[in-house]
């Protein structure tokens, strides 16, 4: 499954109401880190599909989601478990570091 869209309307639904953990990409269009990211993100939601649900926030276009959860520089990766915050990660970060997070 590629990465999903998350939006204020669906947050709910696909990342607190998700029965798989959830990994959130908050970032944004002219963010250099969050390009070099994004690849790898691809590859993780793909990897570990059925295991781990993989959604991606625009901070500019959802800036309330993105204040709600501290997102002070992007990209940020945040983990959510049965509806919590539990891990996160800031700025680009090897695969491995991503994975060891799951």
């Amino acid at each position: 499954m590629a990465e999903i869209t998350i939006t204020e309307a669906n947050f709910e639904k696909e990342v607190l109401g998700a029965e798989l953990p959830v990994l959130v990409d908050f970032w944004a269009d002219w963010c250099g880190p969050c390009k070099m990211l994004s690849p790898i993100i691809a590859d993780i939601a793909k990897e570990y599909e059925g295991r781990v649900k993989v959604g991606k926030v625009n901070v500019d276009e959802e800036q309330e989601l993105a204040m709600k959860y501290r997102v002070a520089s992007i990209p940020t990766l945040v983990l959510f478990k049965d509806g919590q915050a539990v891990k996160r990660s800031v700025g680009a970060v090897p695969k491995s570091q991503i994975e060891s997070m799951l």
